[in-house]
């Protein structure tokens, strides 16, 4: 097992360098890559980092100049031989060549195009341009690199005691967690902790720990290069980036209504089973489910990502019955600001009601909260998102109205068209 203390001690990056792989990034990254490499060739995005913790002031913490080398190794690299081996013959979801050989050989020739690196105040300004397909597949490394160059930032300063007490109380702390999710009895859990993790040793310090200590509980992670690391499962579906752009790029507020639903008729084509994943808060939960067409409700299940989660699992299942399902041949995925607490009440509350499974990210993978003086690796709330597709401004509407995005008017816009109504706003953990 890797001495994390000791390999921040003695750090030279080109040894760990915090991205090592095109498929260090999570899975459903590249399943949605691949579908819009086949629906969308020719679409040009744009995606934006988004800081939604002002008072961690990005660009007072990280050197620009270390900055920029970390984003050039990533463009420098490319799929290893047995990287397109494991992702060409590996089963994943129970199908065997889940990435088709047209996918794969775009795939084995890519290097991630430019980037545009600015310093405003004390936060940066990244962005990515290009065709949606390319530039997509840098959201992932663009938060890890963050999120990690601020924590080291932090511990620079540290001294090699220091360093090993504090890797000591973090993993006694991912045990406790473990100990204590061994407890609920037909748990399934999984590790979504990539994007926001402390670093790519860490995040693989916790995935064997989950994996030894929870047993068959643990399903996999989304992590595509830990998962092939450690043979297990890679896990992921899809995320609210598909319906954004989908969204941008309709022509009209008819063409607008539908866009989310055109995103998982193209889904619905390519994928089966426990890849029918249904993620309906792009524009509000309950407007998308009372205006889904039938064929969506025979789909395997939801995952609920904001709002309150046992409201939104409720809604759920009331909306399976309206539409003749079983909600208990049904699985409802809870994937947002999970920690070991909510995954207790969530599973007390529901198990027996629905199949219940638990993506839990931040706050396994990036959990140092008051280990060090001024609470300095806090985990904090920062995404990369597509703001723009072929000139037309994304908008993200969410069951929180404190994850919402997009310009005021576009935003007004689009709560007309949908016709959402008065939200509840709950505090963004991570």
């Amino acid at each position: 097992m890797v001495d994390i203390a000791a390999r921040v001690w003695n750090h030279k990056w080109k040894i760990d360098p915090i991205v090592r792989s095109l498929i260090d990034t999570d899975f459903y990254k590249l399943l949605m890559c691949q579908s819009i490499f086949r629906n969308k060739p020719d679409t040009q995005v744009t995606f934006s980092l988004i800081n939604r913790s002002k008072d961690v002031p990005l660009a007072e913490l990280i050197d620009e100049g270390e900055l920029r080398e970390q984003l050039d190794h990533i463009r420098s690299l490319s799929l290893s031989r047995g990287e397109s081996t494991w992702l060409r013959g590996n089963t994943f979801y129970g199908k065997r060549q889940m990435f088709r050989p047209d996918f794969m050989e775009w795939f084995e020739n890519l290097r991630l195009p430019p980037y545009h690196l600015e310093r405003k105040g004390d936060q940066y300004e990244l962005t990515f341009e290009g065709k949606w397909h390319e530039v997509m597949l840098w959201e992932i490394p663009a938060l890890a690199v963050l999120m990690e160059l601020r924590g080291r930032a932090v511990l620079g300063k540290m001294e090699k005691f220091e360093l090993q007490v504090l890797y000591a109380r973090a993993m006694t702390r991912v045990w406790e967690k473990v100990e204590a999710l061994r407890e609920i009895p037909d748990l399934s859990i999984a590790d979504f902790g990539t994007r926001r993790r402390h670093s790519f040793l860490w995040q693989d310090w916790c995935v064997q720990a989950m994996n030894e200590g929870l047993g068959t509980k643990f399903t996999g992670t989304s992590n595509c290069k830990i998962a092939m690391k450690r043979e297990l499962e890679a896990i992921g579906t899809n995320a609210h980036e598909l319906p954004m752009v989908y969204a941008a790029l309709a022509e009209d507020d008819d063409a607008l209504f539908q866009a989310p639903y055109k995103v998982l008729e193209d889904w619905h084509e390519e994928h089966e089973g426990n890849l029918r994943i249904i993620l309906p808060d792009t524009y509000g939960s309950q407007g998308f489910l009372d205006n889904a067409p039938d064929w969506l409700a025979g789909w395997t299940g939801i995952r609920i990502d904001s709002g309150d989660p046992a409201t939104a699992a409720n809604k759920a299942i009331d909306w399976w019955k309206s539409r003749g399902e079983d909600p208990r041949q049904k699985r409802v995925i809870f994937s947002d600001g999970l920690d070991v607490a909510k995954i207790k009440e969530l599973h007390a509350q529901f198990a027996g009601k629905t199949a219940i499974s638990f993506g839990w990210g931040t706050l396994l993978t990036n959990d140092f909260r008051g280990l060090v003086p001024e609470d300095a690796l806090a985990p904090f709330s920062l995404v990369c998102k597509a703001v723009s597709a072929n000139g037309n401004p994304t908008v993200k509407l969410s069951d929180n109205p404190n994850k919402a995005m997009g310009p005021a008017d576009q935003i007004e816009r689009y709560k007309r068209v949908f016709g959402l109504g008065e939200q509840t706003a709950q505090k963004v953990i991570v």
